[in-house]
């Protein structure tokens, strides 16, 4: 319970509330040599946490009901980009380009899924789209030669470090100094006025109103918990940048999928944000501030908002302005050497980053408006990939033995399901948010992207 409690302090929950949360661990569950089966049930335990507290202060409970951690559901769902089916057809997680590489000096890590990001590498190198050709380009060149003249023409590379070589870096140690969880208040608009309970089964965020502005995979992990858990969740998405198509299979249970140019329909999004409780970014930090979308200018046009935002590096130091993904974070931070080989840097048995800060950043949302219902106050929430990752090298004590129940693992297909949708019959990892009362799937299966009206429902 050691890590539950350290997530759920830097929630600002209640320590002695750790007690509600019973575990089934699974040894065999995300095997990998730092801790991240410990880093796994910690996000999830304090997030389901959380749900259970909001949704005993809505019903009018004195007690929090009991909590639910199994490795085997946090597994299946740490994986759910990977355990998705459409159709019977795997997707495909990663393009071609986006890979490990050797260079002239050892080896960096591409991102090259979307487009853009792919022509930005193609253009730097001098090459056509053949993974032979970039490989031969790479050769020859330094990992922080690729790194920095890629990052300079807007696209993703990240040479790979060994932990001790990442630590004094300066965006390392920005990214130490920083909490876990990062928890302001903006503003002292008054209490939020939460309805409560009249009879009928009320989730712990029904009837919040979350605006979804998020790309994979972080912030849509966290906005599809909170539409599990209640939440009317609008994804709004630019139309000129569409979603890989798998990947919004993979996020969009339980929300709504709308396109909006902000250049040129200011006000329909103005609209929404009037009636809006939470809104979630997950753009690089800074690139909504030109639409007058920061925090500050947020809460100052909807008092009382919670604004909840996820980035890769964090929203300071040197690398503050940069693009990232979960896979490059791994490669910066050391954590592709210790899971590696002699053979080159590895990788975890999940992209657990970005699985395990979303269900932080929706465990920070619901503690918000918790905190909201008797302190008021518009709310900013940060959270890094980085952070979390400094977490599991340096944070998460790996020699602590199981407590509760422990099973072994033997796959995630008990923790799999199937059901109809628009987009085909998918197959999908069950959510591992659990609670004594609480959903057991969402009340949706995704839609294409870009379906429906950018309004509420």
């Amino acid at each position: 319970m050691t890590e539950i409690k350290t997530a759920w302090t830097e929630l600002g929950g209640d320590p002695a509330l750790v007690s509600r949360v019973s575990t089934v661990a699974r040894p065999g569950a995300l095997e990998a040599r730092l801790p991240v089966r410990e880093l796994a049930r910690a996000c999830v335990g304090a997030c389901a946490l959380a749900a259970a507290e909001l949704g005993a202060l809505r019903g009018g409970r004195a007690e929090v009901p009991g909590v639910l951690v199994d490795d085997g559901a946090v597994a299946a769902a740490f994986g759910s980009e990977r355990n998705l089916l459409v159709d019977g057809r795997a997707p495909d997680t990663f393009a071609p380009l986006s890979r490990l590489w050797r260079t002239a000096d050892g080896w960096v890590r591409t991102h090259a899924n979307y487009p853009h990001h792919r022509a930005r590498l193609l253009n730097v190198l001098g090459v056509s789209e053949d993974v032979a050709a970039v490989g031969a380009a790479l050769a020859e060149r330094s990992s922080l030669e690729v790194e920095e003249s890629v990052y300079a023409a807007g696209g993703l590379a990240v040479a790979s470090r060994t932990p001790k070589e990442w630590a004094p870096h300066e965006q390392a140690v920005a990214v130490a100094a920083r909490p876990l969880v990062e928890r302001e208040r903006l503003d002292s608009a008054h209490a939020r006025v939460l309805p409560i309970h009249d009879g009928t089964p009320l989730l712990p965020a029904a009837g919040l109103r979350v605006l979804d502005l998020t790309r994979v995979l972080a912030g849509p992990v966290a906005t599809r918990t909170l539409a599990l858990l209640g939440a009317d969740v609008l994804r709004v998405d630019p139309p000129q940048l569409p979603e890989l198509p798998d990947q919004h299979a993979d996020t969009g249970f339980g929300k709504r999928s709308a396109t909006l140019d902000l250049t040129v329909d200011r006000r329909t999004f103005e609209e929404l944000l009037e009636t809006a409780d939470v809104v979630v970014t997950g753009y690089r930090p800074g690139t909504l501030d030109r639409f007058g979308l920061s925090p500050q200018a947020l809460a100052e046009r909807r008092p009382g908002l919670v604004v909840a935002q996820v980035s890769a590096w964090g929203a300071y130091g040197p690398w503050g302005d940069r693009r990232g993904f979960d896979s490059l974070v791994q490669v910066a931070s050391g954590i592709a050497v210790v899971e590696g080989s002699v053979e080159g840097p590895g990788a975890l048995p999940a992209q657990a980053l970005d699985h395990g800060t979303g269900y932080l950043l929706a465990a920070a949302v619901l503690r918000a408006v918790t905190e909201q219902s008797y302190d008021g106050g518009s709310r900013l929430l940060r959270l890094a990939l980085a952070r979390t990752a400094e977490w599991l090298v340096n944070g998460i004590d790996a020699t602590e033995t199981d407590a509760g129940d422990v099973v072994y693992y033997d796959g995630p297909g008990p923790w799999l399901a199937a059901r109809d949708s628009a987009l085909g019959r998918l197959r999908y990892a069950l959510p591992p948010v659990s609670f004594a009362g609480g959903p057991a799937d969402w009340a949706r299966p995704p839609v294409p992207w870009g379906t429906d009206p950018a309004r509420w429902l």
